[in-house]
């Protein structure tokens, strides 16, 4: 269960330095107000007085700060992208930038080369001074301007990288791998004494970060799922016993199967690695397969990547950079299976692969992505400025605070089967809750 002291910020000193933004102490007309160190957004927004009373838990409410602990006229920062792709990257960086160099006055702003490995002088490209016509245009394009990587760096180099920079804020751009090497930055910059803030913008079509309500680049990654579903169920339709079998990205959690196909409607079964996937049997996903073609002669099926692990249990396992199992890869593995599971039952079946996995990931951001980045961005900096460190900005109930990140990094997010999202997925399909 949260606790209240789970949520609380860590900062470097006292907020002495006066903010140079152009806002207001009060609400007033035309004028944004300032947001006081002691906002907060409450973490349940709802009750049942027939259950056990929990503990009140806030998350510190983002945003502007009056005073800073750093005068921006002396500050260096620096931006870092990690991991996989995702939609938006360059409109983070782009809106950090502007809000550092123009709001702020900021006189330097770095952006460091292929993720962590960019804090690594032993193997690190030199790093980009950021400067407004570098990142002009930025926005309009897919990936990362820096560059990313996976896999971590020795943290005791990438703190000394930092201190022997002059490095004061490092905002972090990445999913919970980036995350996790974000705190331990943090936390040697802190055993040290140092006064470098660090900060993380949340970052994975996945959105699988907890205590995030939502993570940048997963609508767009929704909109990209939704365009190949539409295509599969062309597909699908056009041929006798046709199946349109689409693999997306989700490892463990199955937010961008699921949130596009109540976008697409076209979608008759969706696989997610929450709820475990059993072919064989009367009532397995084959045999339901079957009788959907017998009925209708088209289906659309979307897994995500991390179904069916324990089908492919005897699969060697891979790990990426980062030290994260990749999972079997079950988009052929489950289109063989059709085909023979029809073929025994005599069914002619035409099935058709779709694996738009990097398609999707490293397009440019759409609208609600685009003013998504700019908000996450600008309120990193706000946070950096005002010392806030270990922490990464969030989204919850609506409003962005400041979650610790040894708290987001703590498990990860997943599609409940249980809960409102999945049981519309099963009402927009029609298959079953479950498969036994």
């Amino acid at each position: 269960m949260l606790q209240p002291q789970d949520t609380a910020v860590t900062t470097l000193g006292p907020c002495t330095i006066p903010s140079p933004l152009r806002l207001g102490r009060q609400p007033e007309a035309g004028v944004p107000p300032f947001v006081s160190d002691t906002a907060r957004v409450r973490f349940r927004v709802e009750c049942d007085p027939a259950c056990p009373a929990e503990p009140d838990v806030f998350f510190e409410k983002a945003g502007p700060r009056e005073r800073l602990f750093f005068d921006p006229r002396r500050v260096r920062a620096a931006i870092v992208t990690c991991g996989g792709l995702c939609p938006g990257l360059n409109n983070v960086i782009r809106s950090a930038f502007l809000e550092l160099h123009y709001n702020y006055g900021v006189p330097e702003v770095l952006g460091l080369r292929y993720g962590y490995a960019g804090l690594n002088p032993a193997v690190a490209e030199p790093p980009l001074r950021l400067t407004p016509e570098l990142v002009d245009t930025i926005h309009e394009e897919g990936g990362t301007v820096l560059g990313t990587s996976r896999g971590p760096q020795p943290v005791e180099v990438m703190v000394d990288f930092l201190a022997s920079r002059g490095i004061d804020l490092l905002l972090c751009v990445g999913g919970d791998g980036t995350l996790r090497g974000a705190r331990s930055i943090a936390e040697e910059v802190l055993r040290r004494g140092l006064k470098i803030a660090v900060v993380g913008v949340p970052k994975t079509i996945d959105n699988d970060v907890m205590y995030v309500e939502r993570t940048f680049g997963m609508q767009t990654a929704v909109d990209k799922a939704r365009e190949v579903l539409d295509a599969a169920h062309n597909e699908a339709k056009s041929a006798y016993n046709g199946v349109g079998l689409v693999k997306v990205m989700g490892r463990d959690a199955g937010f961008i199967a699921a949130m596009a196909t109540l976008a697409s409607q076209e979608v008759n079964f969706t696989l997610i690695p929450e709820v475990p996937l059993v072919l064989d049997g009367p009532r397995g996903f084959l045999e339901t397969l079957r009788r959907r073609l017998i009925a209708r002669h088209h289906a659309v099926v979307v897994v995500a990547e991390g179904v069916g692990r324990e089908l492919l249990a005897g699969e060697p396992v891979e790990t990426d950079a980062s030290g994260n199992p990749k999972p079997p890869d079950i988009g052929p593995f489950l289109k063989n299976r059709i085909v023979q599971h029809m073929r025994k039952y005599g069914v002619p079946v035409d099935v058709k692969y779709f694996d738009p996995s990097y398609l999707i990931r490293s397009v440019p951001a759409n609208s609600d992505d685009a003013i998504f980045c700019d908000a996450l961005a600008r309120h990193a900096v706000h946070a950096a400025m005002a010392g806030k460190t270990n922490v990464v900005v969030g989204l919850w109930n609506g409003v962005f605070t400041l979650v610790p990140i040894p708290l987001a990094v703590s498990g990860k997010k997943h599609v409940d089967p249980a809960g409102p999202l999945w049981k519309s997925v099963l009402a927009c399909t029609g298959q079953p809750p479950g498969w036994t």
